[in-house]
């Protein structure tokens, strides 16, 4: 290559290097022979030197929730447009498997963006102890750790006022596992409409929120409590809930209104369209592994609080939601 640009090969290497100091006109000549070689670098040699290993760890609870296929999706481009692999784990929600990953993953990536986690605040407070590369969390907000998360409340509280808005005074409230941070800051919003006196929630309790979560006993209780609407921790709880009604001959949304939260891919193709809270998967997922970049980018001492940011959430108005008047 040193030859085909006409430079020496330490030019070439401080050329192919972003630290490295030369001309522009000459890293543009060495990334041209480059490219006309196919050269690609070696990531192997190159942690050597750099200390990096050009790769990030992802970890969620559940790849069969599109959900969570989105944020890896999200993470993916965003990290191959910085020059970096990825690698992804399924905890497959148990905190065990979860920690399993984080020691597994700690010595082969430069840092790791870690999405709704089960563990709790202190295991979590304790991970300096199992790997030293930087962590930031998707979807769970912890003192110490960067962050990146969406307006929950705000999001179900838009639910609720629709839902208000369309006439319905008496809506359940199917929620999730109430140990996760995510159900916690959904179930704020549900109390601070409630607190509000507009409408009368029915809490149904918290169903596991995937297809084989029991959703159908929850679905029962809905229609045993007289609401005329339900809001679901998410949308596949609410698919859940519309198959249930669907089995027992009621309606959605001329007899039941339901409302999800993610606006996942298949909501827009559900019968009816599903009515749902969206939450800006790829942007946070962006926006986490910028956050991890930021971080890496920061010499050891000198990093100031970990950022925390909070992402809006909006509602998506489609055929599963209907004004209680036409019943």
């Amino acid at each position: 290559m040193a030859r085909t640009a006409g430079v020496s090969p330490s030019t070439v290497s401080r050329a192919l290097s972003p630290d490295g100091t030369v001309s522009e006109s000459t890293r543009e000549r060495v990334k041209a022979a480059a490219d006309r070689l196919g050269y690609q670098p070696n990531r192997a040699a190159r942690g050597l030197i750099t200390g990096r290993t050009g790769h990030l760890g992802v970890i969620v609870p559940d790849l069969l929730n599109p959900f969570f296929a989105d944020i890896c999706k999200g993470v993916q481009a965003r990290a191959r447009g910085l020059g970096h692999a990825v690698f992804i784990s399924d905890s497959e929600r148990d905190e065990g498997l979860e920690l399993d990953a984080i020691r597994t993953l700690g010595p082969e990536v430069d840092g790791i963006v870690l999405c709704a986690p089960h563990l709790s605040s202190e295991e979590l407070a304790a991970l300096d102890q199992v790997t030293m590369k930087p962590i930031v969390l998707l979807h769970r907000k912890e003192p110490g750790f960067a962050s990146v998360t969406a307006d929950m409340v705000e999001g179900m509280t838009d639910a609720l006022t629709h839902l208000h808005a369309l006439g319905h005074r008496r809506i359940a409230y199917v929620g999730g596992p109430r140990s996760t941070w995510t159900a916690q800051e959904r179930a704020a919003g549900i109390k601070a409409m409630e607190d509000s006196g507009k409408v009368e929630i029915i809490h149904v309790g918290s169903v596991a929120p995937h297809f084989d979560g029991g959703i159908t006993g929850a679905a029962d209780v809905v229609l045993a409590s007289g609401a005329s609407a339900v809001v679901a921790f998410n949308d596949i709880v609410a698919f859940g809930l519309i198959s249930r009604f669907t089995a027992r001959g009621v309606r959605v949304p001329d007899e039941m209104s339901v409302v999800g939260c993610d606006d996942i891919a298949l909501s827009g193709m559900a019968a009816p369209p599903l009515t749902t809270v969206s939450v800006p998967k790829a942007h946070a997922a962006r926006a986490a592994v910028d956050l991890l970049f930021r971080i890496l980018g920061t010499p050891a001492g000198e990093g100031a609080e970990p950022q925390q940011r909070v992402l809006p959430t909006h509602l998506v108005v489609r055929g599963s939601t209907a004004a209680i008047e036409r019943r």
